[in-house]
């Protein structure tokens, strides 16, 4: 496969660091975008010809056209984007709810990723690329105090379900990653007994202590993999990583 341009968001840790690895030694080029800057200068020491990388908060809106120009700039083309970034908290029951804090969550999980979104799509669409929205269980199962990250993670999945009819020439597919030993899962643990139902916090805390969590790189190949290569027919969907229709993705 001829070397192709990527950017990944939230790329400095877990599943995005993940995905970048695998990109990079296959030899693609990367655009890294995350808060941290230390990790990403960490990958352009390894990978100097494949990477560049802007330490930026997306939910600063300008800093979309900025990701996006800096692929163009540096490799003159996009062929994929990974929209892994995004924030759990607040953890708090419908009651409690903070909407200034409802507003800042879907900044981080949605607003930015739509805004990225809007300044690929004339690239993909020359390109005939793929977006792929890191998506998760809880866009789809209501867990106690969840109830901003899930409704966000949801409204992803109907993005690329939107992408797909409105754009043709572009994939667009949404992946679980399922239970991942990242950050985020440390944060549930520290912050999520107080607010979450005992029985949904017991299974996420029970699964980390018994090692059953999935390792950044499971999913993170899977969704490497189809940055690269998703087939048209899976656009619109949503798929937990390991999904049999995912299979190539995985083995590849």
């Amino acid at each position: 496969m001829a070397p192709k341009v990527i950017i990944v968001t939230g790329a400095s840790k877990g599943i995005g660091l993940a995905v970048a690895t695998y990109l990079l030694k296959a030899s693609h080029n990367v655009v890294l975008v995350s808060r941290s800057e230390s990790e990403l200068q960490q990958l352009k020491n390894q990978f100097p010809s494949q990477v560049e990388y802007l330490a930026a908060d997306l939910t600063v809106i300008e800093n979309a056209a900025k990701a996006a120009q800096l692929a163009l700039k540096a490799f003159g083309k996009i062929d994929g984007v990974v929209i892994n970034h995004g924030v759990l908290s607040p953890i708090t029951r419908l009651e409690d709810a903070s909407i200034e804090d409802w507003k800042s969550l879907y900044d981080a999980n949605f607003f930015s990723a739509l805004a990225l979104t809007k300044e690929v799509i004339p690239h993909l669409r020359a390109s005939k690329g793929r977006i792929i929205f890191t998506s998760s269980g809880a866009a789809l199962n209501a867990y106690t105090a969840w109830g901003a990250y899930g409704s966000s993670k949801a409204a992803l999945n109907s993005l690329a379900r939107h992408i797909a009819v409105e754009e043709p020439d572009i994939t667009a597919v949404a992946v679980s990653p399922g239970r991942v030993d990242t950050d985020m899962q440390k944060e549930l643990r520290e912050k999520g007994s107080s607010a979450m139902a005992t029985k949904d916090y017991a299974g996420f805390a029970t699964a980390f202590e018994e090692g059953k969590l999935n390792k950044p790189e499971w999913p993170g190949h899977v969704i490497a993999g189809l940055s690269l290569a998703a087939k048209p027919e899976l656009s619109g969907k949503y798929y937990t990583w390991n999904a049999p229709e995912l299979a190539e993705y995985r083995e590849g």
